[in-house]
């Protein structure tokens, strides 16, 4: 009896150690899978901000890209804006037209008066008011025509100088090629028949030199019959490619 009690208590007893190990296995697996969750939870979080890290940065390449087309585009505005500048404004053209004719000087040097052929004619208006002057390069090369003519209705040393119109000057130099002309449109007289005028066959024309009135001068033979010269009110326009309405008219 005792000894059955004894193996019913070593029964259990194995029993109740089997249990216990069964429930250590069984806790070691949980705790394993536990465990195992734990950690692929991180990565799988990792592994999704690495995604959206992923989509941003395409987004950020995205957005950069635009960024950069924006720029090529503004660029592109930028210089069509410029070109648009340039062709919409007389100043801004008229600046370039300077800085232009400023190196075409540079390169041409002043004409003298042995590089021009002047030649003078009435306007067409009755009775003569203006006469244009006509200066033609004839140097064989280009020269830069510098100003307005400096004209003495009479003898050098006693004529009355011409004062020039200030509205008439062109905004760059007056650069001519071999055989170009220029022209300046010259008042003589009112008009009237009762002015102060004196008939001239001839006259004397002097140009400028960079620094000044230059050397020598040309005598201009008048329209046939001569002109009727007032010098009280005599004035000149600038050299110019072409009269221009306006600015040559005085």
């Amino acid at each position: 009896m005792r000894h059955h009690r004894k193996n019913t208590v070593l029964a259990a007893a194995a029993v109740a150690a089997l249990s216990l190990g069964l429930t250590a296995c069984g806790g070691s697996d949980t705790g394993a899978k536990d465990a195992g969750s734990a950690s692929s939870a991180p990565q799988a979080a990792a592994d999704q901000n690495a995604a959206k890290g992923g989509a941003t940065a395409t987004t950020g390449g995205s957005t950069t890209e635009g960024s950069t087309t924006g720029a090529s585009t503004a660029g592109g505005s930028t210089s069509g804006g410029t070109t648009a500048g340039g062709k919409g404004t007389t100043a801004s053209t008229a600046s370039t037209g300077s800085a232009t004719g400023a190196k075409a000087s540079a390169k041409a040097p002043a004409c003298a008066h042995g590089d021009v052929r002047i030649t003078v004619e009435k306007a067409d208006e009755v009775p003569t008011e203006h006469v244009v002057l006509t200066a033609t390069n004839v140097s064989g090369r280009a020269c830069t025509l510098l100003e307005y003519p400096l004209l003495a209705f009479g003898p050098i040393q006693t004529a009355k100088d011409v004062p020039a119109v200030a509205k008439s000057k062109p905004a760059a130099p007056i650069v001519l090629k071999n055989g170009e002309p220029a022209h300046a449109n010259v008042r003589v007289s009112l008009g009237g028949v009762h002015e102060d005028n004196k008939v001239v066959k001839e006259f004397t024309v002097n140009l400028f030199a960079a620094d000044g009135p230059a050397e020598g001068s040309v005598v201009v033979k008048a329209p046939a019959g001569g002109l009727a010269v007032n010098e009280a009110v005599a004035k000149t326009g600038y050299w110019t490619y072409e009269l221009r309405n306006g600015a040559d008219e005085f």
